[in-house]
């Protein structure tokens, strides 16, 4: 049994699902942040458990051949990216595996069974994320704005983020320069005084318009109005103002109350052939160029030919239905929350479709009620938060029994465990892993059920 503090030779057979080196020692599992696949390390064993180890790399005895020189100076501090220092190439065979550790550990299925596809990667893997959200803070009188480090309370503070658009990036800084100029108070999470918590700002990659939301945790915003005149002055691009209220002690970054300060309410993002209004608050995929692919491969998993019901569930904005309508029948989606609801009806008007509602509510909830009236969806697409859909829903969707079940999942262990469920009576013809995340140890996957003996 390993020791805390002991150290010892270590070699890599994998990564593990959040991005560490995996290897064994004596039998036991060690997770090893930084260290790759092949690599021949040296360890020092930071926490013990019962059936498994964490340990820090103190030096490598053999290199991966596929170890690069990462861009980001501060990259193994911020928690933000996990994979910089491997290949891209690397980064794709990886995620492929991450995807079948998840079934191996979470699902009855024989993986070799399984078309588990080559991941979908980038042309270019870096600036592609359109939304930032930089938690603010001081540091010796200057605000700063970035990520906590990993399990850590320190804030790193991140001047220029490489995985992020230059315009986020952009915004970010001189919103941390007018904060400073206008002394206007900083939150401070420990203490809980101060007022702003949180710069977030957003780029329609396709548009070049900017949304800056500041989360603040009073309704109170002290020199406001000189705020946003700075803001409109320096920043031109910028085409929506808004605050946002957020005054629990939580890690969620939005509370329930926004106010437009300046500018429109929205701003407009495309994808493909469809425009979008995305307000504040609403969901929308983080990498849009990645998000056309993962949206094509949706259509193509749903095979639809103009005769079909298709049901959205989490629909949030209503970008996959929108996706999906010209070739459906009648597309249903619903979202719990009521702003994302609302831009999902009028991004449907405004593309003129008429065989699209969107209804606020659980899909559990709705499903049956729509069943009970007579309207059976004949495809169900599902794209769930991390935690996977809800086991309501799964019940209700063997229940409903649609043809086919279409299963967009950003936790390869949730999509594990609800596919699993779902063996009962669906077939996994396939499943298509996506890279949204490059450089990160995210992986998005396409997987497609088909009823047995439809």
């Amino acid at each position: 049994m390993l020791q805390q503090g002991q150290q010892f030779p270590l070699t890599i057979k994998r990564l593990g699902i959040n991005g560490e080196g995996v290897g064994y020692f004596k039998k036991q599992v060690v997770f090893v942040p930084g260290a790759l696949p092949g690599e021949e390390v040296v360890v020092q064993a930071t926490n013990v458990y019962p059936t498994y180890a964490e340990g820090k790399m103190v030096r490598i005895r053999k290199r991966s051949p596929h170890r690069v020189k990462p861009l980001c100076p501060v990259y193994d501090r911020c928690g933000g990216c996990q994979l910089q220092h491997l290949d891209y190439n690397a980064q794709l065979e990886a995620k492929r595996d991450i995807v079948i550790q998840a079934l191996e550990r979470h699902s009855r299925f024989h993986v070799e069974e399984l078309d588990i596809r080559p991941t979908i990667g980038m042309d270019d893997p870096w600036h592609y994320r359109n939304k930032s959200q930089f938690q603010t803070g001081v540091k010796k009188g200057r605000v700063i704005a970035g990520l906590y480090s990993m399990n850590s309370h320190e804030l790193i503070d991140i001047d220029r983020c490489f995985i992020q658009h230059d315009a986020t990036n952009r915004v970010t800084t001189v919103v941390k320069t007018i904060l400073q100029h206008l002394r206007i108070p900083i939150y401070h999470e420990r203490k809980k005084t101060g007022v702003v918590r949180t710069i977030v700002a957003r780029v329609g990659f396709f548009t070049g318009d900017v949304q800056l939301v500041i989360v603040t945790a009073t309704k109170e915003l002290p020199r406001k109005d000189l705020f946003v005149a700075e803001v409109k002055r320096r920043l031109p691009e910028v085409k929506s103002i808004a605050q946002n209220i957020n005054g629990q002690k939580t890690s969620l970054i939005f509370g329930d109350e926004t106010i437009v300060l300046a500018g429109e309410p929205y701003i407009q993002e495309v994808l493909g052939d469809l425009s979008f209004e995305l307000s504040a608050r609403a969901f929308f995929q983080l990498n849009p160029i990645q998000t056309v692919k993962l949206y094509d491969e949706v259509k193509k998993a749903a095979a639809l030919t103009k005769n079909e019901r298709v049901v959205d569930a989490y629909c949030g904005v209503g970008t996959i239905g929108l996706w999906l309508a010209r070739e459906a029948k009648e597309v249903r989606g619903m979202d719990t929350i009521p702003e994302a609801i609302d831009d999902a009806r009028q991004n449907a008007e405004r593309h003129g479709f008429t065989n699209v509602t969107y209804a606020v509510g659980k899909a559990e909830v709705l499903l049956p009620k729509w069943v009970k009236e007579g309207w059976k969806p004949d495809v169900i697409v599902v794209d769930p938060p991390r935690t996977g859909c809800d086991n309501a829903l799964l019940k209700t969707m063997l229940q409903v029994k649609p043809k086919t079940v279409v299963y967009v999942s950003c936790n390869p262990s949730s999509l594990a465990r609800d596919i699993d469920t779902l063996a009962k009576q669906y077939c996994v013809e396939y499943i298509q892993p996506f890279d949204l995340f490059p450089h990160t140890a995210h992986v998005e996957s396409v997987a497609k059920l088909v009823r047995r003996g439809k």
